[in-house]
């Protein structure tokens, strides 16, 4: 997971500053009416059923014990904590409290308590967004989700993302690198079974096959960040010079090209050596070195090959 999230530039306080409870009496329809009774400071109690999710919520996970746990609380003491919404149409969009939103569903409540601020697209996905982030909601992925729906969907250059969260620009980019793992990554990542440490590694492979090979590589043997450092090192090291009394019979750089269209053919990383005259006139072999990782891999690769492994 991230590291702890401190200092959030402007933060949900910066963006509801100065932003007083609207009149909801004469901006309701009466099919929704906020009832103002024993709601916390500044809120109104709104019908559970007049609220809708955010299409913009970036947490997509929500651990079932500790949402169970807050179930429980909210049938005993009810919602003490508002959520903040936005009117929309003739009911409300909700922006802040998702998991006290969800409880109060499966509690089966009529109504719970909310601040209702008015605000735009932009400003929805930043509060959405941020109080996920204050609160270590997210996991990286769906962090970096959040960052790319404000870069996408409003067109925030990297800058505009890091100033509205309070994070480098730097922090921004490499969260949204890992968008760019295949999707079995992602959920290895989202699932804790790959560290952000783990996918940084993996950022510096072209091919998505080996990213993957790779990954599970991880997960199966417990494979540390500096370990995965290694294999990839070691798969990245160019085929061995032949010794200056060998004469190649292929061209180096030839055989560095052929290297890098097995290398994409396959899937995985190949070394490929020339065959070699040597002084008295014999030869030496060349050799070409595949590499796989388990037995499902070496099946793909007989299959490749077009070879059957049937005895």
């Amino acid at each position: 997971m991230a590291a702890k999230h401190k200092g959030l530039g402007r933060g949900l306080s910066a963006l509801i500053k100065d932003q007083a409870p609207p009149d909801n009496a004469s901006r309701l329809t009466s099919d929704v009416k906020a009832e103002p009774n024993n709601a916390p400071n500044g809120a109104t109690r709104i019908p559970v059923n007049a609220i809708h999710k955010s299409p913009w919520q970036p947490r997509r996970h929500f651990e079932p014990a500790a949402l169970a746990d807050l179930v429980a609380s909210i049938r005993e003491h009810g919602v003490l904590q508002p959520v903040l919404v936005r009117k929309i149409g003739d009911g409300y969009q909700l922006m802040a409290g998702e998991r006290r939103f969800r409880a109060a569903q499966e509690a089966e409540l009529a109504d719970i308590p909310a601040l209702v601020m008015e605000a735009d697209d932009q400003k929805a996905v930043e509060i959405t967004l941020i109080e996920n982030l204050q609160r270590e909601d997210l996991d990286p992925i769906e962090e970096a989700e959040g960052y790319h729906s404000l870069a996408d969907q409003f067109h925030l250059t990297q800058d505009d993302i890091a100033t509205r969260v309070g994070k480098s620009r730097a922090a921004i980019a490499n969260a949204l690198r890992l968008l760019s793992l295949p999707d079995s990554v992602r959920s290895m990542i989202s699932n804790g079974n790959l560290s952000v440490g783990h996918a940084k590694v993996l950022l510096g492979l072209t091919i998505p096959e080996e990213q993957e090979l790779l990954a599970a590589r991880v997960a199966k043997e417990s494979l540390s960040v500096r370990a995965l450092e290694r294999v990839v090192a070691d798969q990245g090291k160019p085929p061995r010079k032949a010794a200056r009394t060998f004469h190649a019979d292929i061209p180096a750089t030839h055989v560095q090209h052929l290297s890098e269209q097995l290398h994409q053919r396959l899937g995985t990383s190949v070394r490929l050596t020339s065959s070699r005259t040597l002084p008295n006139g014999k030869k030496a072999p060349g050799r070409i070195e595949i590499d796989y990782y388990s037995a499902d891999d070496l099946d793909r690769l007989l299959i490749m090959l077009g070879i059957s492994d049937n005895f």
